[in-house]
């Protein structure tokens, strides 16, 4: 896992500008465009848009677009529950982009879609019945979610717009539900069940081991005694960073956000100490080490 992340974090390196811009703009846009027609062709006939849905016979039948269309297909009757999903998917994936970047989000996107299309065909092959139909992203938008849990997990959301609760507890909940559904296809001898999501889910375990083991790592420094002497610099550096004209400076090439304010800073968790580097330096710096 970790030497395909890599590779992916090299790849989005060398080709800053790969990927779709606003991806989820086009996404939730979509989306809307074809719930208002399948409104408009239900009193006509209710298998009007089927024709965006993918299976693996219309695939051999020449029919490729398939390959692209579900990802249209909206997973909600309601137009109230449409609206909610996708407005928080959005809100999501722009997260996302917005900390990652555009070349990778669009992988990991186009990455989760292309698995679940995947396990569908891998599925059909198995049971022998090609007309298994894929509709919707439902296992995309979870490997999305999860990953948003991920990286912003004290995040808090309104629950029903009411209670409030911290994002890594709804991708608790929403994870236990998601093993509950494939221990049961597996106990109840349908193992082929399990496939499709699995693999849909294979996208998160390859960008999310990183996060994982750094989130693991960092707990076990705070328990070390050298986390006092950490906190301790950042706070150091919280300080210089009040006093000084500047809240980001590249340790590399030193630009400033005040002088670019059109430019991205990171701060490297590879990184010995506190250190912050520019878009264009964040993956292809020499990591700080202990003196």
């Amino acid at each position: 896992m970790k030497k395909i992340y890599d590779s992916v974090e090299r790849f989005c390196a060398r080709h800053p500008r790969f990927g779709i811009p606003n991806l989820m703009r086009y996404i939730v846009i979509g989306n809307a465009l074809v719930y208002v027609l399948s409104l408009l062709s239900r009193n006509a006939d209710a298998a009007a848009l089927d024709f965006l849905s993918f299976n693996l016979s219309g695939l051999l039948h020449g029919e490729v677009w398939r390959l692209v269309s579900f990802v249209f297909v909206p997973g909600y009757g309601s137009p109230f529950a449409l609206i909610i999903a996708l407005y928080f998917y959005y809100w999501i994936g722009s997260t996302l982009e917005r900390e990652w970047g555009t070349a990778k989000f669009t992988l990991y996107y186009v990455g989760g879609a292309l698995l679940t299309v995947l396990g569908v065909i891998i599925t059909s092959l198995i049971t022998g019945n090609y007309h298994l139909t894929l509709a919707g992203t439902g296992y995309v938008n979870l490997s999305m979610f999860l990953a948003f849990a991920v990286l912003f997990p004290d995040m808090t959301v309104l629950l029903f717009f009411i209670i409030p609760i911290k994002i890594k507890w709804l991708a608790i909940i929403d994870g236990a539900f998601f093993a509950i559904e494939i221990v049961q296809s597996i106990l109840s001898g349908n193992v082929v069940g399990a496939i499709t999501p699995v693999l849909a889910l294979l996208n998160f375990a390859i960008f999310a081991t990183p996060h994982v083991r750094y989130l693991r790592q960092k707990a076990q420094y705070r328990h070390s005694p050298g986390a006092v002497n950490y906190r301790r610099t950042v706070r150091q550096a919280q300080q210089q960073q009040k006093s000084a004209p500047y809240h980001h400076k590249c340790a590399v090439c030193g630009r400033t956000d005040t002088d670019y304010p059109d430019l991205q800073f990171r701060y490297c968790s590879k990184c010995a100490g506190y250190h912050c580097f520019c878009q264009d330096h964040i993956f292809s710096h020499v990591h700080f080490t202990e003196e």
